[in-house]
């Protein structure tokens, strides 16, 4: 059974071309939540951009169950939440939150 994600394709603009692919919650792309908590780890292969995008609303038991994600590309979750695309660039490694004004992102790295 195919997801049914909350924007269809005639709702996605180019708003992060080029980016390639990532793991994203389904709370995210099915059940449209913004992005609560993003972090970059190394490529899986030449497509995999390495980032991963959670709501931040995720329980440990669903995190464990693959089916509550989908590979897609950088560019639908960047429709889903814009303040993703000024840290697209940031390397392996790095890790934010979304601030408490829900607009920003934090390094989660920073004391």
């Amino acid at each position: 059974m195919q997801k049914q994600f909350k924007l269809d394709k005639t709702q996605l603009r180019e708003l992060a071309p080029g980016r390639g692919l990532c793991v994203v919650s389904d709370m995210i792309t099915v059940d449209g939540r913004g992005v609560g908590f993003m972090y970059r780890e190394e490529p899986e292969d030449a497509d995999d951009s390495g980032w991963r995008f959670l709501s931040g609303f995720e329980s440990d038991s669903y995190i464990d169950n693959s089916k509550n994600f989908a590979v897609v590309d950088v560019n639908i979750v960047a429709n889903y939440d814009e303040a993703i695309i000024p840290l697209l660039d940031s390397p392996v490694g790095a890790e934010f939150d979304k601030a408490e004004d829900g607009e920003t992102f934090l390094d989660a790295n920073e004391p």
